[in-house]
């Protein structure tokens, strides 16, 4: 009679850990960070190191020295928030920039609120949110890939607002790129974001090691392509396909690995597919008549903050509640 144990719970452990999904979404990431390293060069390893640097030495002093508690840097989280920043830079972005917007990031965005898993957006978007509000048009100078002269051009996006906003039909704005070249990235925009492919590969890595459901991604992609597909067939001269605004901008970058965060985003599935739902109509909308060429950044902080209410009213019904 003496093989029963009593013990307190948890009776039932489980392989995951924080630091066992940060490191898992770094290796998502290593295919965007290798894609970003082979477009832009020199470039794209500076903004990528010192955003990391920053991210990590600024959590670590304010844990350190301010909150005077361990510091937790060895879990992966700041560094996952220093790549994402960095891979929502453009690859020549001076580095003083991006040490201000680490700073936002972790000290106002995270740390501010009582660190990982208390912060209320997504630390990585509020810091580029900041900095395309604080220094626009440093944000909005995009290195052509492959260039070693320093010269840039326009995103896929601007060069469709720009051209829509002359009176030009889609069929007669210059230089838009292929699929092809949307898919591999060879394409201007920030460093992370150009390579549909890579990002895709991340959330294939990411959904085999069960880091993250298909929720979330299926369903920011699939308002966004809904979105777009009614437009185009109103009108395509004044409306791009849906391949085209899946494969731009932050699309991918933003529901596969900033959308999913787990700390701002809902935790039911329902709550899930609703908060995707939001975050693609909001940038679309934002894209197609907004001031912006890219609306998903703006989105995700939205719907972050909305992710409360979502919550409230998604939670299963206790066993026994009517």
């Amino acid at each position: 009679m003496d093989k029963l144990t009593i013990a307190p719970s948890p009776h039932v452990h489980g392989h995951d850990s924080v630091k066992r999904n940060m490191y898992g979404v770094l290796i998502a990431l290593a295919p965007a960070l290798a894609a970003s390293l082979w477009f832009f060069g020199l470039g794209a390893l500076t903004v990528i190191l010192t955003s990391v640097i920053s991210c990590v030495l600024f959590e670590f002093l304010i844990q350190k020295f301010l909150l005077k508690v361990k510091p937790t840097i060895t879990d992966g989280s700041a560094a996952v928030t220093g790549l994402i920043l960095a891979f929502n830079l453009p690859s020549n972005l001076p580095i003083w920039i991006i040490v201000i917007g680490a700073l936002f990031a972790i000290g106002v965005c995270k740390m501010t609120f009582g660190g990982l898993g208390q912060n209320i957006v997504n630390p990585a978007i509020a810091g580029r949110v900041f900095l395309l509000v604080s220094f626009p048009a440093q944000m909005t100078s995009w290195p052509t890939p492959g260039a070693v002269d320093g010269m840039t051009g326009a995103t896929p996006l601007g060069l469709l607002k720009e051209g829509l906003h002359t009176g030009k039909s889609i069929s007669e704005i210059a230089n838009l790129p292929t699929s092809t070249d949307m898919l591999m990235g060879n394409i201007g925009g920030s460093l992370g974001e150009v390579s549909a492919i890579a990002l895709l590969i991340g959330l294939v890595i990411m959904l085999a090691m069960r880091i993250i459901t298909w929720h979330i991604p299926v369903a920011v992609l699939g308002t966004m392509a809904a979105f777009a597909a009614i437009a185009w067939g109103i009108d395509p001269a004044t409306n791009a396909d849906p391949l085209f605004h899946l494969l731009t901008g932050g699309a991918m970058l933003g529901a596969i690995f900033m959308a999913t965060d787990y700390v701002t985003s809902p935790m039911t599935k329902n709550g899930m597919l609703i908060y995707g739902f939001g975050i693609g109509l909001l940038t679309m909308l934002i894209r197609c008549y907004g001031a912006y060429p890219e609306g998903m950044s703006f989105a995700i902080l939205i719907m972050n903050i909305v992710t409360p209410l979502i919550n409230k009213y998604t939670q299963p019904k206790r066993f026994g509640v009517k």
